[in-house]
């Protein structure tokens, strides 16, 4: 299911701008990386060195490099995937790890994605970007990936970089399951990642609720509720049963598995992934895009834009809720597009600790819920009106 509204969600990305400040796209942003200077003798060769600055964009340093993505048929890898091969032509290529699901391939299933109307702008600017990307029969919750050994060979020969976009993101999923896909599935990559001979950064994508117990939350990897590996070999002796009974002691003051395991994931990848370039960005709650490749893309009925189509339809009559609580809506192209950049900044600044971004809107740029009714409410009956006038 896709949809191409320019409802409610555009219109409230464009009067937030989401705290971007006018800063731009990725597409213009640039490192700096200074000529190192020198002692003594060269003083004054230091002082030219200095002054001549390498510029490296976004799209020069993906240029010839190699990426993995997960999560390619979720609705952010989507994003990403379509991101990239447009903004950043000249990738060299895209390692899409994809299970075989419903009778389809990896291959059908990646040209399915590629198919739709998502893709369009990107067709148009590039025809020929299907040469680019490279679907990979993989099974994350298997071991090693359930890689075959010449895929396995061909990844870490060739990988520059790792986007993990892939995660279960269901709210009510059992631990095991959740652990599985969330934790388990992150600790075999950064395994595999630790093999590969040219990586430079590790992206990792996580929640910015995985600490929702904390009143305020930097950009850190706080110490877990459990120890990971703990859990993991308790949860292989324990039968459904059991693991059903001891679930809400352990996620404890967490709502759901999801957020719990998702803050498991990140010490694992803080952790196993201490020798890799890691960085993780912590997206709020992702809706439709803002801008790119066109106002309000979205592609499901999760988070809040089930909730908003419910009450358009009449379905949804009464809510419980608090006009004043924050709506920490992030469109799903700025997430993307922070992805992009903090991969690019640890690529070509390669900083000594773990880069985290809690991709946000918060207080810096508040959007509340009764805000988000009032909106919904006036472009529901903009919509009908147009709608009546069309019909005529």
């Amino acid at each position: 299911m896709e949809t191409g509204l320019k409802g409610w969600e555009a219109e409230a990305w464009r009067r937030q701008q989401v705290g971007s400040g006018g800063r731009g796209s990725e597409e213009s942003a640039t490192a700096v990386v200074a000529e190192p200077s020198l002692d003594g003798q060269g003083k004054s060769e230091a002082r030219a060195s200095a002054s001549r600055i390498r510029m490296v964009s976004i799209p020069e340093y993906y240029e010839g490099k190699n990426v993995l993505l997960t999560g390619a048929t979720g609705f952010l890898g989507k994003v990403l995937l379509e991101k990239l091969l447009r903004s950043c032509p000249k990738v060299n290529s895209v390692y899409v790890l994809v299970r075989q699901k419903a009778g389809q391939t990896p291959q059908e299933r990646v040209e399915e994605v590629i198919s739709g109307k998502l893709f369009d702008r990107l067709r148009d600017e590039n025809p020929d970007f299907r040469e680019k990307i490279i679907a990979i029969n993989s099974e994350l919750t298997q071991p090693t990936l359930a890689l075959s050994e010449e895929d396995k060979e061909v990844i870490i020969d060739s990988t520059n970089i790792i986007f993990h976009c892939a995660a279960t993101v269901r709210f009510n999923e059992n631990l095991r399951d959740a652990v599985q896909l969330n934790v388990i599935a992150t600790r075999q990559l950064i395994l595999l990642a630790q093999q590969m001979k040219n990586l430079e950064v590790f992206m990792h994508v996580s929640t910015a609720y995985a600490y929702c117990n904390r009143k305020h939350i930097d950009e850190v990897v706080y110490p877990p509720p459990v120890d990971p590996k703990k859990l993991i070999d308790s949860l292989e002796w324990m039968d459904d049963g059991l693991v059903n009974d001891i679930t809400p002691k352990l996620i404890g003051d967490r709502p759901n598995t999801y957020i719990y395991t998702k803050a498991l994931a990140e010490y694992v990848v803080q952790q196993e992934g201490a020798k890799l370039n890691v960085a993780i960005v912590r997206p709020s709650i992702v809706g439709a895009s803002w801008k790119e490749p066109f106002p309000g893309w979205i592609d499901n009925f999760n988070g809040p834009s089930g909730l908003f189509i419910a009450a358009g339809k009449g379905i949804l009559r009464t809510m419980r809720a608090s006009n004043n609580a924050l709506a920490d809506l992030v469109p799903v192209d700025i997430v993307v597009n922070t992805s992009l950049a903090a991969a690019w900044y640890s690529g070509v600044n390669r900083p000594r600790n773990i880069m985290v971004y809690n991709c946000t809107t918060g207080s810096t740029n508040p959007f509340h819920w009764g805000e988000v009714v009032s909106t919904v409410i006036r472009i529901w009956k903009e919509e009908q009106k147009e709608r009546s006038y069309r019909e005529r």
